[in-house]
């Protein structure tokens, strides 16, 4: 049975690919994004094409995760004219290149705002309905950044990520007795398909860049180059896509809490198996492992 789903983020990259394949997959989806009677406005006609070309259910909602008002109007839309909310995915997420030290503290946290605080917007939005249900998914697109191998140049987005995962993870715990399931997709470094590194902002103040170029020249031009290097060249980020997809269609209480998707291998998903495991242990050695799966509804 096709689910009702929205996807933050999905104007390009990971939630474009995202929306179009679940679609594909028989699914009603909203690919959420800001601005779309302007700058995107381009991007909603490229949805609402795909939608009539190949006869799925593709729609487009207004969403600015920066705005809790914006949120709630989102969602209520979906609800409206859906009727239904089944899964809520986080994929909305701002990348910066540079020195750490050139950012200003408000460019930190105007990072941390779309990748962390937006989704906490969506969620407060959205779990209302799903508590209410008693059944839904929350999955979260994370970062291999958050435990696996970190370049420099990169701090800021980083950072954010790592935050984002440590939310998703209370998250599940705390909405496991509601009946509501929690993935964490895992991607990798893909360094192209995504606009990440094409869209990447960099530090408004300029004066402390001098010093770093001249022990660092190139570095980020370097470390495209190498990660691209590193991943297999028949890995485009589509599979990105299509993990969602499976995770999405897996039967309710089968899911997995986390998925890599990393061509590269840098590590991480061998440092989040003992992570999580760690963390299935504690939980039970405190006596809430029911908070390991999602419980199923009452009524």
């Amino acid at each position: 049975m096709g689910k009702t789903i929205v996807i933050t983020g999905a104007g390009s990259g990971f939630g474009a690919l995202a929306a179009r394949a679940l679609a594909d997959a028989g699914h009603t989806v909203y690919a959420a994004m800001r601005d779309t009677a302007g700058r995107n406005a381009s991007r909603v006609a490229e949805a609402e094409a795909y939608a009539t070309e190949h006869q799925v259910d593709l729609r487009t909602v207004e969403l600015d995760v920066l705005s809790q008002e914006s949120a709630d109007a989102a969602v209520a839309r979906v609800l409206s004219e859906a009727g239904a909310l089944d899964v809520v995915v986080h994929n909305a997420g701002h990348m910066v290149t540079g020195p750490t030290e050139a950012f200003t503290p408000e460019e930190l946290a105007a990072v941390y705002d779309t990748n962390v605080l937006g989704t906490q917007r969506v969620n407060r939005a959205a779990l209302p309905h799903l508590r209410a249900q008693e059944h839904g998914l929350v999955l979260w697109i994370g970062s291999t950044s958050t435990r696996g191998g970190t370049p420099p140049y990169l701090a800021p987005y980083f950072a954010a990520k790592a935050a984002m995962d440590a939310l998703a993870v209370s998250y599940a715990a705390e909405l496991a007795r509601f009946g509501i399931e929690t993935t964490i997709v895992v991607p990798g470094a893909f360094t192209s398909g995504t606009n990440h590194f094409a869209t990447g902002g960099h530090p408004a103040e300029q004066a402390v860049l001098p010093a770093y170029e001249e022990r660092y020249a190139g570095l980020m031009d370097q470390v495209a180059q190498r990660l691209a290097a590193l991943a297999p060249a028949d890995a485009p980020a589509s599979l990105v896509a299509d993990a969602i997809v499976e995770v999405v269609d897996t039967p309710p209480g089968e899911r997995p809490f986390r998925v890599h998707v990393d061509p590269a291998n840098d590590g991480s998903e061998e440092v989040s198996r003992v992570a999580d495991r760690i963390r299935a242990e504690f939980l039970t050695r405190i006596g809430l492992d029911d908070l390991l799966a999602p419980h199923r509804a009452t009524a």
